[in-house]
C-alpha cells in the first residue's frame, strides 16, 4: 500500500475525530452553557410560567382562554388568531402565522366586521368602541399582548364575573402593562389572567 495514501487516510480520520469532538460535543455544550447564564436561563427554557410547581403557560405565547360558561366569562382575551376555525377562536397554539390576506380582502373585512360585532356583544358596548387590535390577528397568531384600550374594554366584564372591584382589576392591568419609550404600551394577557385568578382566590 502506498505510504502517502495511508497518511491521507490517517489525517482524514484524525480530522473526523477532532470535528466530532469540537462540533458534536464541545459546541453544543458551549451553547447549553451560555443558556445557563443569569438573565438568559428563563428565556432559553421558553419563558415558562410556573404556578404551584406546574407550568401554567409561557410569557411569550398567548392562548385565548375558553370560558366554561360564555355568559360568565372571567378572562381577558388575546387578539384573534388566523388559525382559529371561528371568528374569535381559540386558535391552535401549535400553528404560528398570519392569514396572509391583504387589507382590501373582502373575506378579511367581513371577518373583522364579524369579530367587532361579537366582541361588542360580549363586552356590552357599541361596535365602534372596539379597538383595532381586538379584531385583527397578530403576525404570529400567538401574541400574548393586547393594547391597554382592549384591556380596559374588558375590565367591567372581568370585574363583574370575578367579583373583584373594577379599580382592583384596573390596578392589575396597570401592573402587567409594559413597553413605551421606543414601543407601544402593551398588556400581557397571559400574565394578567393568572394575576386575576390569584386575586380572585384571595378575595
Amino acid at each position: 500500500m502506498d505510504g502517502g495514501w495511508w497518511r491521507q487516510v490517517v489525517a482524514g480520520v484524525r480530522l473526523l475525530l477532532v470535528a466530532t469532538v469540537v462540533l458534536g460535543i464541545g459546541y453544543p455544550l458551549a451553547v447549553w452553557g451560555v443558556t445557563r447564564l443569569p438573565g438568559l436561563h428563563a428565556h432559553a427554557e421558553g419563558s415558562r410560567i410556573v404556578v404551584d410547581g406546574r407550568v401554567a403557560g409561557s410569557e411569550l405565547i398567548g392562548i385565548d382562554p375558553v370560558p366554561a360558561d360564555p355568559a360568565r366569562d372571567p378572562y381577558f382575551h388575546t387578539r384573534p388568531s388566523a388559525s382559529a376555525e371561528t371568528a374569535l377562536g381559540p386558535g391552535d397554539p401549535a400553528t404560528s402565522g398570519g392569514s396572509n390576506q391583504s387589507g382590501s380582502s373582502p373575506e378579511l373585512l367581513a371577518l373583522v366586521v364579524e369579530r367587532r360585532a361579537l366582541i361588542a356583544a360580549r363586552e356590552g358596548v357599541l361596535p365602534g368602541l372596539v379597538p383595532p387590535d381586538a379584531v385583527t390577528a397578530s403576525a404570529s397568531g400567538v401574541d400574548p399582548h393586547i393594547s391597554p384600550a382592549y384591556a380596559e374594554l374588558q375590565v367591567p366584564r372581568v370585574a363583574r364575573v370575578t367579583g373583584l372591584g373594577e379599580e382592583q382589576v384596573r390596578a392589575l392591568v396597570t401592573e402587567h402593562t409594559g413597553g413605551g419609550v421606543l414601543g407601544q404600551r402593551a398588556v400581557n394577557a397571559t400574565l394578567l389572567n393568572l394575576a386575576v385568578e390569584r386575586a380572585r382566590g384571595g378575595s
